[in-house]
């Protein structure tokens, strides 16, 4: 197949990339690279997946993998994205670019209505316009807000986001179920429980906390440590998706997925382990909850079992075992 990823340069987008390099897929990435966090390490996993002398607007030809190429543009630019699509006529899409964070998007909303829902759309209508049949894109586990009914299951009404981040992506999954019902297009969303490992993301938590222990600041623990939080390991969402893809289906359903470990853990466990695989200990700050931040994440991923045969594997202390080598190796730290 000839397939694109977006938010190529991002956490989850480029481990897809090294995931799928081994395949006969032909692949194309994209991503704006925007400033939301240090763009060098966006540069850093694009040269770990061979990118180099990146010219906006221009494919770029890895010089690791030979069939994968990118190319820096925005997915809110209608004109480019179509440009795009009339010429590789994809096969799949899996769309992993949005404006993350749950908190920003407090302060900074229009940032999310560019990317997440103008960019969203531009996709929709690219899949309709050149005739793409599959469409896997992120949402996310913040769409099911504060509800107490645990685990998290698909069936359940979300009708309450508690940020407008949640609010942008269950505007996705709307949105998309309306273009497979009118246009006859396969559309998958998967809600991503609090991935994390290597490359992770630096406005998440372990590597708030990471940077933190290793320059012995302060951590804020909100919610006093009564949060729980179901931590995936990324080579399980990987694993997820590239069965996802590999699987030939003539579906034109609109599906939801929930994809995650299953096993929340307790914030103050997550920091204890942390701290022993790192090697440094936790200065802690408890407060109180942080606006639009939810109490409990809690997957049942019963479905994805069933139809993609999902079996996250990989336990927490391993985990972050691996986590902790990463980040000591790409920051130096002794």
């Amino acid at each position: 197949m000839n397939i694109l990823v977006t938010g190529s340069a991002g956490f989850i987008g480029y481990h897809l990339i090294k995931g799928l390099a081994s395949s006969s897929h032909q692949i194309i990435g994209i991503d704006n690279i925007n400033s939301y966090y240090d763009i060098n390490l966006k540069y850093a996993r694009l040269a770990d997946c061979g990118i180099q002398n990146i010219r906006p607007g221009e494919l770029v030809q890895s010089h690791k993998f030979s069939n994968y190429r990118f190319i820096q543009e925005d997915i809110a630019d209608k004109k480019h994205l179509d440009a795009l699509f009339e010429k590789q006529r994809f096969d799949l899409v899996v769309n992993l670019a949005a404006q993350a964070g749950v908190r920003y998007s407090i302060s900074n909303p229009y940032e999310y209505a560019h990317s997440n829902l103008t960019g969203f759309l531009n996709l929709l209508e690219a899949c309709r316009n050149f005739s793409c049949k599959r469409l896997i894109y992120a949402s996310s586990s913040s769409v099911y807000g504060e509800t107490q009914q645990v685990p998290f299951r698909e069936s359940q009404q979300v009708d309450h986001p508690v940020s407008f981040y949640a609010a942008t992506k269950k505007s996705n999954e709307l949105m998309a179920y309306t273009y497979s019902h009118l246009f006859h297009f396969q559309t998958i969303g998967l809600r991503f429980f609090t991935v994390y490992g290597p490359w992770g993301r630096p406005d998440m938590a372990p590597m708030l906390f990471a940077d933190a222990m290793t320059k012995q600041k302060t951590i804020k623990v909100f919610n006093s440590g009564n949060l729980y939080r179901d931590f995936t390991y990324i080579d399980d969402i990987i694993k997820g998706i590239i069965n996802m893809i590999q699987k030939p289906t003539n579906d034109t359903q609109a599906h939801i997925y929930n994809i995650g470990r299953g096993k929340p853990v307790k914030l103050l466990d997550f920091i204890d382990i942390l701290e022993q695989k790192i090697g440094f200990t936790a200065l802690k700050e408890f407060v109180g909850m942080q606006q639009g931040d939810v109490s409990i994440t809690y997957a049942d991923t019963t479905l994805l079992e069933k139809d993609y045969d999902y079996s996250p594997a990989t336990d927490l202390e391993e985990g972050i075992q691996s986590f902790t080598d990463w980040y000591r190796s790409y920051y130096h730290i002794s």
